[in-house]
């Protein structure tokens, strides 16, 4: 197999899992993940991405707070959200919505399933590990993007290892919270958290695939 159809390997068969099997990862395999995702490019080498990653107790402990946090506190994102998804973008975003609640069961209307499947993000969607990504207030946007960067690489060294992964902007909307939790100083913004672990496969959240745009929809030639 060539290194493209690697690469494409990876990128096709990753999925944003939401079941997960509560069977921890080996410390040296998530290290090897994180050894991986360092490689990737950042303005100036400036690596502004740190991450704070939990196992055993201490993501069960987290997951309890977390929860306890969204049902009472107040939401707060450090990096700002997007004020709307216009035209084909909210077409996608519904798109992927309902894909989800026709796996699960939720119909449509039916508030009190939606809102317990949106809570199933501050469960970690049950995963034995997540990561807390931050980066350099100073850096603003700049950190921000080049911390894409190291999230695809972790997303695709995880998946290399047979190893599961969703990258999570729900957790980042309690960032005051998370960085609290963690000590994380406040010179940070929280960007989003990944969590991962391995697959359970007989989960319907786990059964769909959402579709890419074609390059039609996405490229202009010119010559």
């Amino acid at each position: 197999m060539s290194q493209i159809e690697t690469l494409d390997a990876l990128l096709s068969t990753r999925f944003s899992c939401r079941a997960f099997k509560p069977d921890p990862v080996p410390r040296a395999q998530i290290e090897q993940i994180i050894d991986t995702a360092k490689r990737a490019p950042s303005w100036c080498n400036a690596q502004p991405w740190q991450l704070v990653v939990t196992e055993g107790d201490a993501t069960a402990r987290f997951r309890d707070a977390l929860q306890a946090e969204v049902t009472t506190g107040q939401s707060q994102l450090d990096l700002e959200g997007p004020s709307e998804y216009p035209g084909v973008y909210g077409d996608r975003r519904r798109a992927v919505g309902w894909q989800l609640y026709d796996a699960v069961g939720v119909t449509k209307g039916d508030r009190a399933a939606s809102s317990a499947q949106m809570m199933r993000n501050f469960a970690l969607f049950d995963a034995p590990h997540v990561a807390i990504l931050t980066s350099p207030r100073a850096l603003g946007g700049y950190g921000a993007m080049d911390s894409g960067g190291f999230v695809l690489s972790f997303l695709l060294a995880a998946r290399a290892l047979g190893i599961d992964t969703i990258p999570q902007a729900a957790i980042a909307n309690y960032s005051g919270f998370v960085r609290d939790y963690f000590d994380i100083a406040e010179d940070r913004m929280m960007l989003c958290a990944i969590s991962f672990g391995y697959a359970d496969p007989d989960h319907p959240a786990n059964s769909f695939r959402t579709e890419r745009a074609p390059q039609a929809e996405i490229v202009e030639w010119r010559s």
